[in-house]
């Protein structure tokens, strides 16, 4: 258990280079709780998320079947850049825009691009969508798309 303080967090936090940073996926800052909901409230069992990602890397794996892959993790970048799964239309045009602001590096980019299946995956969609790229880029930068 931590035992700094908010300040002294934040401040070993600085201290790590962008190209490390860049090797995190998710990058989520959570606060703390201090009190808890009514009974049953927005609970997910642990056997209801195992089955949920199971389901979700069961359609990875399908995805990948005729690839060296089977999930969206081991996948290199410009596999996800410029294969047929690469996203989509305006999903793609979010994160490309992420980029040319200089919100993400190239690294990150593709990061964001393997939650967003990852993503998707949870939800049982077959590609992703707008929202969870942009779901993706928050849990990696902490910004809204």
């Amino acid at each position: 258990m931590c035992t700094c303080s908010p300040a002294e967090v934040r401040r070993y936090a600085a201290k790590i280079s962008g190209p490390l940073l860049d090797r995190v996926d998710i990058d989520l800052r959570l606060a703390r709780v201090s009190r808890l909901g009514g009974p049953g409230r927005g609970r997910t069992t642990t056997a209801a998320a195992r089955g949920r990602v199971r389901a979700a890397r069961e359609r990875a794996a399908e995805r990948w079947r005729d690839t060296p892959w089977r999930t969206n993790a081991e996948v290199p970048g410009t596999w996800l850049r410029e294969s047929p799964h690469r996203l989509a239309g305006e999903a793609r045009r979010t994160l490309d825009g992420a980029l040319e602001r200089g919100l993400v590096t190239l690294r990150a980019y593709d990061r964001v691009a393997r939650v967003s299946w990852t993503l998707a995956d949870l939800a049982g969609r077959d590609r992703p969508e707008v929202a969870d790229v942009g779901r993706a880029l928050f849990l990696k930068k902490g910004v809204a798309a």
